[in-house]
């Protein structure tokens, strides 16, 4: 049987074919979101990028796992179920949350707290199957609190406020950025969250920085106050993460929960080989 996962955040799509348990086929495309994209956007992207890597493999696909950023609301599920039938004709889709894949990717069937960090946060308790609390994702605008866009409006935030060191202020603007650059992505373009997102480039560089790390901590602390402290017996299960901050910033995440009185669990960059374990098994 060969079937195609789908795991979509806001930046990226990892597409993976698996037939019996043989990986066929590993891209990326596009990140999709049906809160900021028509199902005709997204069959574009899909009908151009994805759809000639699966060419000589499109009539074996017998099913579509599909789990993607914004999949939580019946109306933005319809929207993504249009596009993928548009590309695929008459398929049997299977349809969820980036969440669950998350969960499924870092718990497998264990139960435990699972944690998206990327572009966007959230969380989520989670039994071994299913997902049984979610404190609700407010976006960038309102929450996402410890994602890359957060950690990016919050370090932009001290650029236009004059609080950043004087090494950091030169060496941003150096690199390109500035309030005219930055109010035109922010408001004129598509996808601000992505752009603020994006800003973690720079700071990557300077992630040994004091003020760097101070600042990734605080966002770090205000994620697990407003999220992972609201779960039920939160401090009895470990806090597991997936996504490029959880990753790249797992030093610093673990100092903010020990800090919060958390364990730390599974730290991943990107859920697609877990979910390819756990479709196989």
């Amino acid at each position: 049987m060969s079937f195609l996962i789908a795991d979509s955040g806001s930046t990226k799509t990892d597409w993976v074919l698996v037939d019996n348990g043989y990986i066929l086929v590993k891209t990326q495309t596009k990140g999709f979101n049906p809160y900021f994209q028509t199902s005709t956007e997204i069959y574009g992207e899909i009908k151009n990028y994805l759809i000639p890597q699966l060419n000589q493999h499109l009539d074996s696909i017998q099913q579509i796992y599909y789990y993607g950023a914004g999949c939580s609301a019946a109306e933005k599920i319809l929207i993504v179920k249009e596009a993928l039938t548009s590309a695929f004709g008459s398929i049997e889709l299977d349809i969820n949350h980036d969440l669950l894949a998350a969960a499924r990717a870092l718990c497998g069937q264990e139960s435990g707290i699972a944690c998206i960090l990327g572009t966007g946060s959230n969380s989520c308790l989670y039994d071994g199957k299913n997902v049984i609390e979610n404190v609700p994702s407010v976006g960038y605008m309102f929450g996402d609190h410890g994602s890359g866009a957060n950690i990016g409006k919050t370090f932009v935030q001290h650029y236009f406020d004059e609080r950043l060191p004087e090494h950091l202020k030169l060496s941003f603007e150096k690199a390109g950025y500035n309030r005219e650059i930055i109010l035109e992505n922010v408001y004129k373009q598509p996808m601000p969250s992505r752009y603020l997102a994006s800003i973690m480039s720079f700071l990557l560089t300077y992630s040994q920085d004091d003020y760097v790390k101070g600042l990734i901590k605080h966002c770090f602390i205000n994620f697990i106050d407003t999220q992972v402290s609201k779960y039920a017996d939160a401090r009895q299960l470990n806090v597991n993460s997936v996504g490029s901050i959880a990753y790249y910033y797992q030093d610093i995440l673990h100092e903010a929960l020990t800090e919060k009185g958390f364990g730390l669990g599974n730290i991943i960059k990107s859920p697609i080989d877990g979910l390819i374990i756990y479709h196989h098994s």
